[in-house]
């Protein structure tokens, strides 16, 4: 509109300047022509100026748009991203997600036919199905600055027992970089275990891993933790007690849980990280009358479809029991590599002359290689690397094929102590176990994943009569994942 004013102000001045034009040269100046020529000078001098005026405002920058209307807190808005519904107000204040996991293992053992009599422990393994897994829960934010997750697990249908409270806790995050944690919940005790069930290299965490987690640690565990990190770093310490699966006794378990871990070196697609862990059991549970204060290091073979704990301590009255361990990781791209190194040791309570306390030892190392080009996420909040990305989510319409990412890992755990001494009540005949595995995962989407895995394994164990009681056999399983 202004600019169609400016231009109807410029065509009367230029009509102006005409009229102007037509008096002659010379001409006889009369009293009128010269009052007329006097007039539109005057209004060309009014014209020039509202020229410049509108010049001016188109000149001027457009004003700025108005601030949108703040948040409205009561209002809420539904996502259902990646297939999770969530609830959140328009502040963020308060958010709250339906999660839920399904993980369902179907194995099969290959053995020998004719094993000795010996052979008393897994000696008939069951090939079958198992739901690993069957969560269902909501986790969320409260006030902004709280956090918390209420998780119950179904799964467990072969041998992990019936429904059970798996998680139950808050968390108040308004000290950053600090976390404060209070309820169930596994404690951040190294690599695997900081790691996600449902993006982990294989179906289960290595043997030795697995048995430092269990002494003051493990999910189910009822704690508090305190915990401060950063991109580069991690720091973590937990006061633990039962389960919340233990069964009643004359004095709960009192132990402590340690991480401290690091990336001295990184690049934009490269990561190098080290850490240390460590648990305490001050004192463990008391499960009788009077004693006795059992602790046990054991473990399945890397696998639940069968329940057999092929490698074991059995119950040692104890005093306490320790555990620590170093752990290192190194990313480049979608390679990655890792590996942890454990030592355990437990205190006897009350031992008879001659008998000394039990030292263990156990390590792994595994890595992935993802063939499709993407790089396993590293989640800053446990210093651990979780499922990478699928960029190209599976569809036959689109041509996507999802994320596929080759595995291998070798574990190996010794639970022998003094396994031929003289002196049989200082004898602790757990057996060696040795695992190689190699696996195949496909990340369909972000959602739906299938993993493959083969595994070697291999038992050297004697008997209380100095029998060979271990095996070697081998085992194929596919897991099937649905998890939101």
């Amino acid at each position: 509109m202004k600019r169609r004013t400016l231009q109807s102000l410029l065509a009367t001045g230029v009509a102006t300047c005409a009229v102007l034009a037509g008096v002659p040269a010379g001409a006889q100046e009369t009293g009128d022509t010269q009052a007329r020529i006097a007039a539109l000078e005057a209004q060309l001098a009014v014209l020039k100026g509202q020229i410049d005026d509108l010049k001016g405002q188109l000149q001027k920058p457009p004003p700025a748009a108005a601030a949108p209307a703040s948040a409205d807190p009561s209002a809420v808005k539904a996502t259902l991203k990646n297939g999770r519904p969530t609830l959140a107000t328009g502040d963020g204040q308060f958010t709250a997600s339906i999660r839920g996991v399904m993980q369902l293992d179907t194995a099969r053992y290959f053995q020998d036919d004719n094993l000795p009599a010996s052979v008393t422990i897994g000696r008939d393994l069951n090939s079958g199905t198992n739901f690993r897994r069957g969560r269902l829960g909501v986790e969320g934010r409260l006030f902004g600055d709280f956090s918390y997750n209420i998780l119950l697990d179904f799964g467990g249908s072969g041998t992990d027992g019936s429904t059970t409270l798996h998680e139950l806790w808050l968390q108040y995050e308004g000290l950053k970089p600090f976390k404060l944690k209070v309820g169930a919940f596994p404690p951040n005790l190294g690599l695997e275990d900081g790691a996600s069930t449902t993006g982990s290299l294989f179906p289960e965490r290595p043997s030795s891993a697995e048995i430092a987690r269990g002494l003051a640690g493990a999910d189910k565990r009822i704690g508090a933790q305190l915990l401060a990190n950063g991109d580069r770093w991690l720091v973590a310490a937990a006061v633990t007690g039962a389960k919340t699966t233990d069964a009643a006794t004359f004095d709960e378990q009192l132990g402590y849980t340690f991480r401290v871990a690091g990336a001295p070196l990184k690049g934009a697609d490269w990561r190098i990280q080290i850490g240390a862990n460590a648990s305490i059991v001050a004192q463990p549970a008391q499960t009788a009358l009077a004693g006795p204060y059992p602790v046990t290091l054991s473990d399945r073979p890397e696998l639940r479809v069968d329940g057999s704990q092929l490698a074991s301590t059995g119950a040692i009255d104890a005093g306490g029991a320790r555990h620590w361990g170093l752990e290192a990781a190194g990313q480049w791209g979608g390679v990655l590599i890792q590996g942890e190194y454990f030592d355990y040791r437990i205190e006897r309570r009350n031992p008879a002359a001659g008998v000394t306390d039990p030292r263990f030892n156990g390590w792994y190392v595994e890595g992935g290689w993802v063939l499709t080009g993407e790089a396993r996420k590293f989640n800053p909040e446990t210093a651990a690397f979780d499922a990478p990305p699928v960029t190209r989510p599976f569809n036959l319409k689109n041509g996507g094929w999802g994320t596929w990412e080759l595995a291998a890992r070798y574990s190996t755990v010794d639970l022998n102590h003094d396994e031929t001494a003289l002196l049989a009540a200082d004898r602790v005949r757990g057996g060696e176990q040795s695992i190689t595995s190699l696996g195949v995962n496909w990340f369909l989407n972000p959602t739906v994943r299938l993993s493959l895995d083969y595994l070697d394994v291999s038992v050297d164990r004697l008997t209380a009569g100095g029998l060979q009681a271990g095996q070697d056999y081998q085992a194929l399983n596919l897991r099937s994942q649905f998890a939101f």
